[in-house]
């Protein structure tokens, strides 16, 4: 045997003797001590458990502040970008409202332009002051609309709305122009085609104004995420018969016999043409009563014939059913009507009307000046309204 096998031999009888049985313990013997790792006796060696190792209180506080520190960088990311979409549309908001402005100014000033041109008895000496005070008033709103901020993604769309304020100050200059440069001619068909080149500068202005501002900056807005504004509008020509060649020769002529004599040559004349119920269209007669029935879109149209041979202006109708205590009266006003023309006034709202009884609809239209021949100005036209079935 080699000495190698007697040292296993030796380990193993110590490890026998470790694994003997101990001594039963008899009632009333003492327990003998328990062995503890490391020391001897008691009930055999204890293999130690195993416990998984516990963090540390630093590595906890470490691991709280990075998801906390975290946590706070997504939620000041979400908080900058929600003040950056609020600043941003605060900013549309203001531009729309400061431009819009200028718009709305610059369409009242194409209002007084139509007023000016209809001004019944217009001598040549008050319709340069009149259109020289316009030409400055839209001076002005090109000089404001120069002095906007526009926002920066908004910026070329903002040079075309001022395009077209300028186009409007040279609609208004022109016209200024040509009224001054062929007040001592007497060719109106001429007058008309110079002064109806301004008018399409002034036309041009409101598809500028539409299709290269208003219409454009729309979809610019909406690529910054700004929603629920609208570039604003602007209209300066709402009649554009009024800057027909036709039309303007004929206030031309107009301007030209106010200033030499103010009183109105030749045939002049108004006339009612028609009355009609709306809807439908049915035609009124003063000779057969008819049933209106009455709905909330009820309304009556009103047709004017020029039966002159001069252009009319501002020319009025009344519209009236007799009621008690107190009659219902509509009135509007035709701007203007060309020799031969039948312009339309239509009337609207009549929640009150007399139902089941005999009553009637009035229409006059006011007699023009130098009209002589009024018989044909007025009708009335007996009606029953009922209630729609």
């Amino acid at each position: 045997m080699s000495v190698h096998d007697e040292d296993i031999l030796d380990f193993d009888f110590v490890e026998d003797a470790t694994r003997e049985t101990p001594p039963q313990r008899t009632e009333g013997s003492p327990r003998p001590p328990s062995v503890r790792s490391g020391g001897g006796g008691g009930d055999g060696p204890r293999r130690p458990q195993l416990r998984a190792p516990r963090p540390s209180a630093p590595l906890v506080r470490l691991v709280g502040l990075v998801a906390f520190s975290i946590l706070l960088v997504v939620l000041l990311t979400v908080w900058a970008q929600g003040c950056a979409e609020a600043s941003q549309q605060d900013t549309y908001a203001e531009y729309y409202a400061a431009v819009g402005a200028v718009g709305a100014d610059s369409a009242k000033i194409g209002d007084d332009l139509a007023t000016l041109l209809t001004t019944p008895g217009l001598a040549q000496e008050d319709l340069e002051t009149n259109l020289g005070g316009l030409v400055q008033q839209q001076q002005l709103d090109v000089q404001r609309a120069l002095e906007l901020d526009a926002p920066g993604p908004l910026t070329a769309s903002h040079e075309q709305a001022i395009e077209a304020l300028q186009l409007r100050v040279g609609g208004l200059q022109g016209l200024l122009d040509t009224f001054e440069a062929t007040k001592d001619d007497d060719d109106p068909a001429v007058a008309g085609e110079q002064l109806a080149v301004q008018g399409r500068r002034l036309q041009a202005s409101d598809v500028v104004w539409r299709d290269l501002f208003q219409s454009a900056a729309a979809p610019v807005a909406a690529d910054q995420g700004v929603s629920g504004l609208a570039a604003p509008a602007s209209v300066f020509v709402d009649n554009v018969t009024l800057y027909s060649a036709n039309s303007l020769s004929a206030i031309w002529q107009r301007v030209h016999g106010a200033s030499t004599g103010g009183t109105p040559s030749g045939l002049h004349g108004s006339q009612l043409a028609y009355t009609n119920v709306l809807p439908g269209e049915a035609r009124l007669s003063p000779q057969t009563e008819t049933t209106i029935e009455v709905s909330t879109d009820l309304g009556f149209e009103v047709g004017v014939l020029n039966s002159g041979e001069s252009q009319e202006v501002q020319v009025e109708v009344t519209l009236t059913i007799p009621k008690d205590p107190n009659p219902i009266v509509k009135r509007g006003t035709i701007d203007l009507i060309d020799p031969g023309d039948t312009k339309v006034v239509t009337f609207k709202d009549f929640p009150d009307v007399p139902f089941g009884e005999d009553t009637s609809v009035q229409v006059t239209v006011k007699p023009v000046a130098g009209e002589t021949n009024t018989g044909n100005n007025s009708a009335e036209y007996p009606v029953v309204f009922s209630l729609t079935p």
